[in-house]
């Protein structure tokens, strides 16, 4: 895809702060020369985690929001001070999540090699936008399983039917949510999911995001183990961030 930079226009997004989106738009301001603001929920902690100062040393500037304002951020009310605050900027929603980013993450399934067919395409979730645009974009008899990276993400559901409707017109039933490997919530963690990120990293040599992905490798071996995964069943992982 080719881009008129100079058209581009400065964007303001949110998100936590171990948010993969976040750091994406950073690295988009920074290669195709537009503005990026960062809103991040709860208050600034000093010296910055890795995400945020990546995002930071990409040119982004950050703005923090107490977490009571935060869960307003959708309100007219908030939406309207960050535009006076920020003229000109666009708005994105939450990591990303709109009908342009499921349209995106549609065209995602067929980027996999049709030399590797595969049953089921597995991701993490925080906003829901990647499962919904993956789901889809997958072929009859193909399947997609989220798993919350977010203690009560139940309610995530809703969101991914929600934003396929407002792409497709419907939503799609070749999908489900696992709820129950969020190891305590949003980037949080617990000994038995470390001791699980440090054996895959001295078996694979492969070192796990620990805020979404490790969460997912986790769930994905354990429905296995489970056999609510069947045995013969080709599993695909989708890898949306780094070690952080």
């Amino acid at each position: 895809m080719k881009y008129n930079v100079g058209a581009l226009e400065p964007v303001l997004t949110f998100g936590g702060a171990y948010s993969n989106h976040i750091r994406a738009v950073a690295a988009a301001g920074e290669r195709y020369g537009f503005a990026t603001v960062g809103v991040i929920r709860g208050e600034e902690r000093l010296p910055l985690n890795p995400v945020l100062a990546y995002a930071a040393g990409r040119g982004m500037r950050l703005r923090y929001l107490d977490r009571s304002t935060y869960r307003l951020k959708r309100t007219p009310e908030v939406l309207d001070w960050l535009r006076g605050e920020y003229p000109g900027y666009r708005i994105l929603p939450e990591g990303g999540s709109n009908p342009a980013a499921v349209r995106g993450c549609m065209e995602l399934p067929g980027e996999i090699s049709s030399d590797t067919p595969f049953d089921v395409i597995c991701c993490p979730v925080g906003t829901g936008g990647t499962l919904a645009g993956i789901a889809a974009g997958l072929s009859p008899g193909q399947r997609a399983i989220g798993f919350s990276a977010l203690r009560g993400g139940a309610f995530l559901t809703d969101e991914i039917t929600r934003l396929q409707h407002e792409t497709l017109g419907h939503a799609t039933t070749n999908w489900h949510l696992e709820t129950a490997y969020h190891f305590g919530g949003y980037a949080r963690t617990t000994p038995e999911l470390s001791t699980f990120i440090e054996d895959f990293d001295n078996r694979h040599d492969i070192r796990l995001d620990r805020v979404y992905v490790a969460k997912m490798m986790y769930g994905i071996l354990d429905l296995i183990a489970s056999g609510s995964i069947p045995a013969g069943t080709t599993v695909v992982a989708v890898i949306t961030g780094g070690e952080t």
